[in-house]
């Protein structure tokens, strides 16, 4: 009897073309993990995390094991499918031609790889083997990973199979479906080539032409970018009628990979690559073997681990092979340090890895979702057909690791890490590679290389035992070069008989191992340093970020800037730091373990000192940017920065966004270290610091995490002010992401906290916050309550910047009960105020409100002026919400005037940006309903 298993749909099992029982939802996902790796072994965990995900119940391996029985029960009519117990967990024996998955993928992979006669039948059965979606009706995180990538796999493979078709000339059967599915990938390139081809070829060269000029102007508006190279040449070609494209079998071969990816921006992030590389000719033909597959050839994303105790050369065999592999990467490479095993700080968020990713493939700020699942689908589209390598360096996990996989196979990515990365090599098609200490020749030739062949024969026992004390690792045995080099007295042999005296041990991070000699190295060349840069080496591992700029560095060192620069110039000598892009230093972690325990063994007050420096610097800098995003914020009052604190001098808002965003991520981990070490005014502040920043750049998960901390630290201090600030931070983020309940018991909070204590403008704040969220659930009534109150305390205070805010609440507030006159005046009073103050922000605001009014009033010329200069001015603040908002305002008056065209283009525009800022679902419906109300005007009108 045959037993076949179906993934591509259902989960299901059929024997001799008859169903068969494999029991329950559940149990049926345990069938599935198994096949998934039909004929490997899978991990007992490994089973219980795709299955249940974190949701497990107690007792969950006996569950297993009844699953497992039960299933092995259901194929025993089938001999040929065995499921076994294994030492390292359970293996499904069975033909993989009879999971409809492996098969798919096995005629996919000879399809490729025939001429179009034999392709064309191999394509087409295995797309006939989709039943629907993969795995039907199973929600897991694990599942639904999978199940997006297999779907990449189908569009994939449905592409390759529509170019066969298009060669054999069926142009005029494929147009309709190739229109329907280009409505769900509207940024496909490959996808409009094809149509604007089938199109020419069907003799309708004017739609093809327009398919070419609707792309671009999409591709212009939301990722800044111009159509690839492929997609220009086919538009000219039309142009020019060339007579290859209209005979089917005559169509261009295939190009190159780098004729057919190019693209721009084309990022290259690698650092630069080491300049005294050596040996690993082994593991180099490994990784060309795993990673330069014929693009043509892959079905799956080359994929390849590095991995290896700290300090045995992980990045510097990655860097060197992708320098010397650029040719297979014409799009370019993508680069990140993910910190996994860093010892003063936690490691990477993989969030935040793919927002720099996104900038550096040309996404504007403004333009990156809010959410991390929907930043993480913009990277995976953006890469889409690319040739790009993706380095992740110093992973931790693999749970950091999979958010940055592209989902394509063009892409190829190299992973170095200390850990084994086990769960990632069970899940996917993985190239694993690890990397030992080099062998005492070859350790010889790197001294020989950095000191010169004559300095080593010159000394050869002391070289030797160099090499034996430095038990083959290339971190160790660089340092040792550098400090040879850099003093002329310094002899190998007195080096050894500095590392023998030495006591000390350095245990590797996270591996278990002991490497006693690096750490013996390491304070061998930290003890050489001169006092005040060894000072600086220990005061560095209190740097809050990944790195470190040079001017941070100066206050954190309370040296004079030129003192600094000598000190740091003479550790990126020593290889104690790195200088990874010009004026910022990072220090590779091994290193850092190391100074991290000569500070706690020096004693705290050193590193209370240095701490509080560079949280000044920070904190004054932060400040002092912030008050050129918005000076008509209230300030708060800083303490006088500690001596030798030298704030960077910011002059413009253009100068402050840049260094918000280059020190962004320094940032918002000083106000978790601020708030760690007992500095709580630090960490508050910090983040009151942050706020403008992060939610013009729509980073909301970003305020809720160092609001959250800031809340914590003003509870400490019994600050309310503080408590009720940052109370109303996260309401607003709440908001944001529509959980009105969090925001209403935060904001409740705020009141009562202002209350009581008697404070009058944190009560005014509030209250507008109160107002806001009452809009937001339809509670008109107890919004113009709340904004009255606001507008009376603030006026009672003399606030001109608050009272016109709440003019302008207020006026909001009249305009939704249908008060339009009322809106009018209390608009026109915020306005004198905010142009006598040069409130950009809040006259940008109110000339939004305005603007409504006036359209309400039947008045839409005056609306019109009012949108419009609003509409600026939100965009030179960079307020993606209010630009939104205003947008649809505009549309609604457009289509008040009849000018139905520009309306829908103005809320398209405004719809757009919903989607790329996450915004709440109402608000995109209401730009679709006025979408759909301009449908119904033009059938009216006709």
């Amino acid at each position: 009897m045959a037993m076949e298993f179906g993934l591509l749909g259902t989960i299901e099992a059929r024997l001799d073309g008859r169903s068969a029982d494999m029991g329950h939802m559940r149990q049926r996902r345990v069938l599935a993990v198994l096949l998934l790796d039909v004929n490997r072994e899978v991990a007992v965990d490994a089973l219980i995390g795709r299955v249940w995900g974190d949701h497990a119940p107690q007792r969950v391996k006996g569950t297993l094991y009844g699953y497992l029985s039960r299933l092995r029960g259901g194929l025993v009519d089938a001999p040929e499918v065995t499921i076994s117990r294994r030492p390292g967990g359970y293996v499904l024996e069975a033909d993989p031609l009879s999971v409809d998955l492996h098969l798919f993928r096995d005629l996919v992979g000879r399809a490729r790889t025939a001429d179009d006669a034999q392709a064309a039948p191999l394509m087409r059965e295995a797309l006939e083997l989709w039943r629907g979606e993969p795995f039907t009706g199973v929600d897991t995180p694990w599942f639904n990973d999978l199940r997006q990538a297999l779907e990449r796999e189908r569009f994939s493979a449905d592409a390759h199979y529509v170019d066969i078709r298009l060669r054999a000339g069926q142009h005029g059967e494929l147009l309709p479906g190739l229109t329907t599915l280009a409505d769900a990938h509207p940024l496909d390139e490959r996808l409009t080539a094809q149509i604007m081809l089938a199109l020419y070829r069907a003799g309708r060269t004017a739609d093809a032409l327009n398919c070419y000029q609707a792309i671009r102007r999409r591709l212009a508006y939301e990722l800044g970018a111009d159509p690839g190279r492929p997609l220009r040449d086919l538009h000219q070609r039309i142009l020019a009628d060339d007579p290859a494209l209209a005979l089917p079998r005559a169509a261009p071969p295939r190009s190159r990979p780098a004729e057919t990816t190019t693209r721009s921006p084309s990022p290259r992030q690698l650092p630069a690559p080491p300049a005294h590389f050596i040996g690993r000719d082994a593991e180099l033909a490994v990784l060309d073997k795993a990673l330069t597959t014929r693009t043509n050839l892959r079905t799956t994303m080359p994929l390849a681990v590095i991995c290896g105790t700290g300090g045995i050369g992980k990045t510097s065999l990655a860097l060197h092979w992708a320098h010397g592999r650029n040719e297979y990467f014409p799009d370019g490479q993508l680069f990140a340090d993910l910190r996994g095993f860093t010892p003063s700080g936690e490691p990477v968020d993989p969030f935040t890895v793919i927002r720099g990713f996104l900038e550096a493939l040309g996404v504007a700020p403004g333009l990156i979702p809010v959410t991390p699942n929907a930043q993480a689908a913009l990277y995976r589209s953006l890469l889409t057909d690319r040739h790009m390598l993706v380095v992740l360096d110093n992973t931790s996990n693999t749970e950091q690791i999979l958010p940055l996989l592209p989902g394509t196979p063009t892409c190829t990515v190299l992973i170095t890490s200390r850990d084994q990365l086990t769960g990632l090599t069970a899940s996917h098609q993985v190239a694993h590679l690890t990397v030992n200490g080099f062998d005492p020749t070859t350790a010889r030739q790197l001294l020989a290389g950095r000191l010169g062949a004559e300095r080593v024969a010159a000394e050869p026992a002391a070289a030797t035992a160099l090499v034996d004390q430095c038990a083959g690792l290339p971190l160790a045995l660089s340092v040792l070069a550098a400090r040879v080099t850099t003093n002329p007295v310094c002899t190998l042999t007195a080096l050894t008989e500095e590392l023998r005296e030495s006591s000390t041990r350095l245990d590797a991070l996270g591996t278990g191992e002991s490497a006693t000699d690096v750490r013996t190295v390491i304070s061998s060349s930290y003890r050489a340093l001169a006092p005040e840069a060894a000072q600086v080496f220990r005061q560095l591992v209190q740097a809050p970020g990944p790195d470190i700029g040079r001017p941070a560095a100066t206050s954190l060192t309370g040296l004079a800037p030129a003192r600094t620069h000598t000190a740091l110039e003479r550790l990126r000598a020593s290889h104690l730091i790195q200088e990874h892009s010009p004026g910022r230093f990072s220090c590779h972690d091994l290193l850092r373990t190391y100074a991290v325990e000569v500070v706690s063994s020096a004693g705290g007050a050193e590193g209370r000192a240095t701490r509080i420096r560079v949280l000044d610097h920070y904190l004054h800098t932060a400040w002092s940017a912030d008050r050129l995003l918005h000076p008509h914020r209230d300030p708060i009052g800083l303490s006088r920065a500690a001596d030798g604190v030298r704030p960077e001098a910011l002059a413009t808002h253009e100068q402050a966004m840049a260094w918000f965003a280059r020190e962004h991520p320094a940032l918002v981990t000083a106000v978790n270290e601020a708030a760690r070490h007992g500095h709580d005014v630090h960490a508050w502040q910090l983040a009151w610091s942050l706020s403008t920043f992060l939610t013009r750049r729509g980073q909301w998960s970003d305020v809720a995490r160092v609001h959250t901390t800031a809340l914590t630290a003003a509870a400490r201090l019994g600050d309310t002010a503080a408590r009720a600030e940052s109370l109303r931070a996260l309401a607003w983020e709440r908001i944001e992401a529509g959980d009105h309940d969090s925001a209403q018991e935060h904001l409740t909070r705020a009141l009562s906290l202002a209350e009581d204590a008697g404070q009058a403008l944190s009560e005014a704040h509030t209250r507008l916050a109160l107002g806001w969220l009452h809009e937001h659930t339809g509670d008109r009534a107890a919004a113009l309550r709340h904004d009255n109150q606001a507008l009376r305390l603030f006026r009672q205070l003399g606030h001109p910047a608050g009272l016109a805010r709440a003019l302008n609440a207020v006026a909001w507030d009249h305009l939704q009960q249908g008060d339009h006159r009322q809106a009018v005046a209390h608009c026109e009073q915020a306005m004198t105020i905010q142009e006598e103050l040069g409130d950009l922000r809040g006259q940008s605001d109110t000339l939004d409100t305005l603007g409504h009014a006036h359209q309400q009033l039947g008045e839409h010329s005056l609306a019109l002026t009012c949108h419009r200069r609003g509409l600026a001015l939100h965009r030179v603040l960079g307020h993606r919400s209010n630009e939104a908002e205003t947008l649809v305002h505009l549309g609604e008056t457009h289509r008040a005037m009849g000018e139905r065209d520009t309306a829908r283009r103005t809320l398209e525009q405004a719809l757009d940006i919903y989607r790329d800022i996450e915004a709440h679902p109402s608000r995109q419906e209401r730009a679709r309903a006025l979408l759909d109300a301009l449908g119904r005007d033009d059938t009216t009108a006709r």
